[in-house]
């Protein structure tokens, strides 16, 4: 994974669906971190829709200088820096309107904090054996159940429960090894 550069050079040569994966990638941490800046989520909404109407219109030109993902963040965070110079005085969210705001912000966060944990899952799942990667995919990932897993891994009932067990018990110590405990397994 070449954290969106590929991605960004396939929109360029002409291959809209490279836009659509930075988009579909990026959007929900770039949210949060503009966000940060003007503490309104529909703002930092609209200026990460922004930022991406720039990145298709004006299609900057990216050295690979930095990581694809803290340059995309500049470019979103200048976007806000100039929508806060000229609306300064107009960014206030109305009294009624922050329970409905502290309520998306939280929901995007964790939306966020969730698909952070499943892409390390991704990448730490190739370190693991096939028959642990298959089963974990088949189960976290595609949400089937051990009855289906084991018709489709062609395994007994039991032999799915006991790969499933060590599979989890891998990933964890893979999880561990990078300083991460997660508590859905």
């Amino acid at each position: 994974m070449d954290n969106g550069a590929g991605s960004y050079r396939r929109f360029l040569d002409g291959d809209d669906e490279g836009i659509v994966e930075i988009v579909r990638d990026y959007k929900d941490g770039l949210i949060l971190y503009l966000n940060n800046l003007v503490q309104n989520i529909y703002i930092a909404e609209e200026m990460t829709e922004d930022t991406f109407f720039r990145l298709m219109t004006k299609k900057p030109k990216y050295s690979g200088k930095a990581s694809f993902k803290s340059w995309l963040y500049s470019i979103g965070r200048n976007v806000t820096v100039d929508y806060i110079r000229h609306n300064s005085k107009y960014i206030n969210t109305p009294v009624e309107d922050m329970e409905t705001y502290l309520r998306d912000e939280s929901d995007l966060e964790e939306s966020y904090i969730k698909e952070e944990r499943k892409l390390m899952i991704r990448r730490l799942l190739d370190k693991l054996p096939t028959d642990y990667r298959q089963i974990i995919w088949l189960i976290f990932f595609e949400g089937f159940s051990n009855e289906e897993s084991s018709k489709v891994m062609k395994k007994s009932a039991r032999q799915v429960r006991n790969l499933l067990y060590r599979a989890k018990q891998s990933l964890r110590g893979e999880l561990e090894k990078e300083g991460f405990v997660y508590e859905e397994l």
